[in-house]
């Protein structure tokens, strides 16, 4: 197959270092840029040169890891399934941990090629510090794999515990053997180029008994009320307004690529089945709806990548790795708010599809933090990424539109968030702030956050490091 150019380069640093003292490559590339296929031709080129016997691989879910057996099978020409006569096994971290020892016997006997997926969910350098993916591959991998290749998109951990199997350097920077960033990526229309437009409203009340609290953006409301985002994101009229701006955004997207698709990123389950029901009742659009309670998610996912449907809704089921090129809008309304799981989110829309100057759209509250991350990207790629804010209270048309959000153990009753939206507009009014220097960061911690991956949980933290 014709490989991208980043990709060549990549594979032969690889066999490079690994002809000469040093089993370890670590390649950090931005989401969406084709590691998948990268590490596959990497590991057939081993086995074609006969310097390893197996592949192994380790990913943070099933669906990936899916994937990745599908993808190695194809390039190395060879069963992937783990089973007699296979040249490998496609694994996730979670089930590494039930591996026995008839299992880990295998790096005595042979010579083998481990891919480390997403390595940053693998914590430490000593089994003193190590999270439990971490003590695996320090106790049965380190020094045992012939080769390894560890790969991510994100390489940072807020808890400051190094990256498994990872080398740092002055300030807590990361080493790595190969950078691939996504400014690059997009001038090589290898991922698409990001739009963001974040949804805020000046003119937000809060009325509380016979008080009434007026706020001038989503931000203050967050700090100085008891109003909480999770709140927010569940609120019917926020949900709706979404749906309406993506959904048009869609449209007309599909008018020259017809199976384009949208991804909605939901915070539970319930709350899935919610924005299903708005999106049904406001455009008669039926969403897939994929989440760690299904049976069979991963069919449901795979399904609704070959097809032509437009919506797919998702509870952390579509994140890292989750390879849907023809996805092209996206809905963040997940309560996860951390940098890592921004840019996961933010990569299922900007895979390419090999058509020239694409685009990927993603819809989000603006939020302190998810403003801040979005300009970083926007830093990145200063002549590309556009941000816009959508102001909800001068959306033409909207007169008297009323969130109401259900009181939580903190409120003693019920907090009414009224929008006044009496303001009419020729057009709509949309604030461009792609050349705007130095946003306000109204907030500076992160959180640790849950996020789900198949059938089992896994903690996603974010402190951004800087590759080196």
């Amino acid at each position: 197959m014709q490989l991208r150019r980043w990709q060549s380069e990549c594979i032969t640093k690889a066999l490079n270092k690994f002809s000469v003292p040093g089993n370890h490559f670590l390649c950090l590339a931005t989401p969406g840029a084709g590691k998948t296929v990268m590490a596959s031709v990497l590991a057939s080129k081993l086995l074609e040169q006969n310097l390893i016997d197996l592949v192994l691989c380790f990913s943070p879910s099933v669906i990936v890891s899916s994937d990745f057996e599908r993808t190695l099978a194809v390039q190395t020409n060879a069963r992937m399934d783990g089973l007699l006569g296979s040249k490998g096994r496609s694994l996730t971290y979670q089930a590494m941990l039930f591996l026995d020892d008839a299992f880990w016997k295998l790096f005595d006997s042979n010579r083998i090629f481990v891919i480390f997926d997403e390595i940053h969910h693998c914590a430490g350098d000593g089994l003193d510090n190590a999270n439990a993916w971490g003590q695996k591959i320090i106790r049965y991998i380190q020094g045992r794999a012939t080769y390894s290749l560890a790969l991510t998109g994100t390489p940072w951990r807020s808890d400051q515990i190094p990256i498994a199997l990872s080398n740092y350097c002055q300030q807590h920077k990361i080493h790595c053997d190969y950078v691939y960033g996504l400014t690059q990526a997009v001038a090589d229309n290898v991922c698409r180029t990001p739009k963001i437009t974040l949804i805020d409203n000046d003119k937000v009340w809060i009325k509380h008994n016979n008080e009434v609290f007026k706020f001038s953006c989503f931000g203050e409301l967050l700090k100085k009320s008891k109003c909480s985002y999770q709140q927010l994101i569940e609120n019917e009229t926020l949900i709706s307004y979404f749906i309406d701006k993506a959904s048009k955004k869609l449209s007309s997207i599909r008018k020259q690529h017809s199976n384009a698709g949208g991804l909605i990123v939901a915070a539970s389950v319930e709350h899935a089945n919610k924005i299903s029901e708005i999106l049904h009742r406001r455009t008669g659009d039926q969403a897939y709806i994929a989440t760690y309670r299904e049976e069979d998610p991963l069919s449901i996912i795979n399904t609704f990548k070959y097809n032509s449907e437009k919506w797919i809704i998702s509870i952390g089921m579509i994140s890292e790795g989750t390879n849907i090129p023809r996805l092209r809008v996206c809905c963040h309304l997940t309560r996860v708010k951390t940098e890592l799981h921004f840019r996961q989110v933010l990569g299922r829309i900007l895979r390419s599809s090999n058509d020239a100057n694409e685009d990927g759209f993603l819809y989000m509250p603006a939020e302190p933090n998810l403003l801040e991350y979005a300009n970083r990207v926007a830093q990145e790629i200063p002549d590309g990424v556009a941000i816009k804010f959508d102001s909800m209270s001068k959306a033409q048309g909207r007169e008297g539109d009323a969130l109401i959000l259900k009181s939580d153990d903190n409120l003693a009753t019920n907090v009414i968030l009224t929008v006044d939206c009496s303001s009419t507009y020729d057009s709509e009014p949309e604030l461009d702030l792609s050349h705007q220097a130095g946003l306000t960061s109204l907030a500076r911690s992160y959180e640790s956050t849950v996020n789900i991956f198949g059938r089992f949980k896994q903690e996603l933290l974010s402190l951004p490091l800087t590759a080196c």
